[in-house]
């Protein structure tokens, strides 16, 4: 089996708990709450910049040129196709860039991002692709979930079908199965690096499944 398919089975229970999230289940339905909508436009988008950031720096440690070349342009291409993709989601809502850069992070996107910058400034190389991993194949897999339910259960097309379209769409399939990839090749490089990369991709689990919530709930700062 597949240090990544080890990975996954590990943090099969997570993996099920985002599918089952209120937010997954509302938006396949196109039901979810405008606002918990957007409270997720606004904090994905503050969280991509620093998702970028940990590609750009992984791109740097790298020791081959083909890695550090595909890092690099993970980070070009978040800043560039990512972030528009957002300021057009925002944009259909009357949200500007401006608002979005003003957006002040809520606890768990700050725990989110502040984990991943210090996994990618203070960890080695393949706990960098372990802590990545949740985000892309997560969202790869509960897109997927959801477009399942909305088709089982005669869901048309809706205000939020274009977020699931995006996430499986053919480039995103690419992008996902590189990161695999890139996981698998650092736990056969670096074995002895392993029991910090299962450590590394629980964390990125539990977080993105706290994302889904922040989001539901419009979590920000109570003082």
């Amino acid at each position: 089996m597949d240090f990544s398919d080890q990975l996954l089975e590990e943090g099969a229970e997570i993996w099920e708990a985002q599918k089952q999230h209120p937010f997954v289940v509302e938006l396949a339905r196109g039901e979810l709450d405008e606002d918990a909508f957007l409270h997720w436009v606004k904090q994905d988008y503050r969280y991509l910049l620093d998702y970028a950031r940990v590609f750009s720096v992984a791109g740097a440690r790298a020791r081959d040129e083909e890695t550090m070349t595909h890092l690099m342009g993970v980070a070009h291409t978040i800043l560039d196709y990512e972030m528009d993709l957002h300021r057009s989601f925002a944009s259909d809502y009357g949200l500007s860039r401006a608002d979005l850069e003003e957006v002040e992070k809520a606890p768990t996107c700050v725990a989110y991002t502040n984990f991943l910058l210090r996994v990618a400034y203070e960890g080695s190389l393949a706990e960098i692709a372990a802590a990545i991993y949740p985000c892309g194949q997560g969202y790869l897999d509960v897109a997927r979930h959801m477009d399942e339910l909305a088709d089982d259960e005669g869901v048309g097309e809706h205000r939020y079908t274009p977020f699931i379209y995006k996430y499986t769409s053919e480039e995103f399939y690419e992008a996902v199965g590189w990161m695999t990839e890139f996981v698998d090749d650092c736990a056969s490089r670096y074995p002895g690096e392993r029991e910090a990369m299962r450590d590394a991709f629980i964390r990125s689990a539990r977080l993105e499944h706290a994302f889904w919530e922040m989001c539901y709930t419009q979590e920000g700062w109570d003082v």
